[in-house]
């Protein structure tokens, strides 16, 4: 990859086998850790080749349990006192990213004590995709390249070839979002309006814009109890759309989400790879990868070459 660094890949128990997809595309295998377990529980990652000098991507998803985030962290640890030179995380999910804001008195924000962490641990770059607030990569100060699956959902919505299409937002905060993916499909907007009263509950839903015999495509950075995204889908079919499908970069599918989709109104759901998924639960749900974006991007860093046109949304 590059005349006098080396680069080893290596990736967290919960994420391997995206990890091992992208080392596949990476060109190499990913290197081999020992755990050592101690009865109550605690775990020591050792990394079991030198690394010394090198650039070290370590792969891993800090979605619950925290011990995720904790691996991820002890890894890093393991390697700065390996002395690797470059330090790399890749997170495609960055979990604790909903906490990115004091909104209520006496709360935490949790998406910067990650950041702290991941910093004090060693991380010298972050490489990471759909934030849930754009303003995260903020709370680092060391570079972070925020990636979007709008390179991995473009090509497939065109593939549907479906006539009539509208792009939609299920909540006012992803706005933005939609009307960047409609601007590259040619496609009109629609926002849903949802109140809550608490979080995953929501208490009503009105709709802005005209869906009457429109394809529509629900767009968000991701899906938790699915609860939004079938109420809207069902709002949207009232209001006269012709199908609804629903498109999200993180598939956290907590709860009920999986019955929750398999008995919606949703066509199909589309997620990318970010979490692992159970499968057999939804025949509903298509999983696209993320794998190639990511092993492209880490080539280019590793080469030290611009990744600017990986940046589509």
């Amino acid at each position: 990859m590059s005349d006098h660094q080396p680069s080893y890949l290596f990736s967290t128990r919960t994420s391997h086998k995206l990890a091992e997809k992208i080392a596949h595309s990476y060109g190499q295998p990913l290197g081999k850790i020992n755990f050592q377990h101690f009865s109550d529980g605690e775990f020591e990652p050792v990394l079991e080749q030198s690394v010394r000098g090198s650039r070290v991507f370590l792969i891993g998803s800090t979605f619950p349990p925290a011990d995720n985030l904790l691996e991820l962290l002890l890894m890093i640890d393991a390697a700065k006192r390996a002395s690797a030179k470059n330090i790399t995380v890749v997170i495609p999910y960055y979990g604790l990213a909903r906490q990115d804001r004091k909104d209520k008195p006496r709360a935490p924000i949790g998406a910067k004590l990650v950041a702290n962490l991941l910093m004090a641990s060693g991380a010298t770059r972050i490489m990471t995709m759909d934030l849930h607030a754009d303003q995260i990569q903020g709370f680092f100060e060391i570079p972070v390249d925020h990636l979007y699956a709008s390179s991995i959902f473009v090509d497939y919505i065109k593939s549907l070839q479906l006539d009539n299409l509208t792009i939609a937002s299920p909540d006012m905060g992803g706005a933005k979002r939609a009307k960047n993916y409609a601007g590259h499909l040619g496609a009109d907007v629609v926002i849903a309006y949802k109140e809550r009263k608490k979080a995953n509950v929501i208490e009503e839903m009105f709709l802005i814009g005209d869906v009457t015999d429109k394809n529509v495509i629900l767009i968000d950075d991701m899906i938790d109890t699915a609860g939004t995204l079938c109420k809207a889908a069902d709002i949207l079919l009232e209001k006269g759309a012709k199908s609804v499908r629903a498109m999200a970069t993180h598939g956290v599918l907590s709860g009920n989400a999986y019955a929750n989709i398999e008995n919606s109104k949703l066509l199909e759901v589309i997620v990318t790879d970010s979490i692992p998924l159970k499968e057999g639960l939804s025949t509903k749900i298509r999983v696209l990868s993320c794998a190639s974006l990511f092993a492209d991007v880490m080539k280019m860093v590793h080469q030290n070459k611009s990744i600017s046109g990986k940046f589509i949304i």
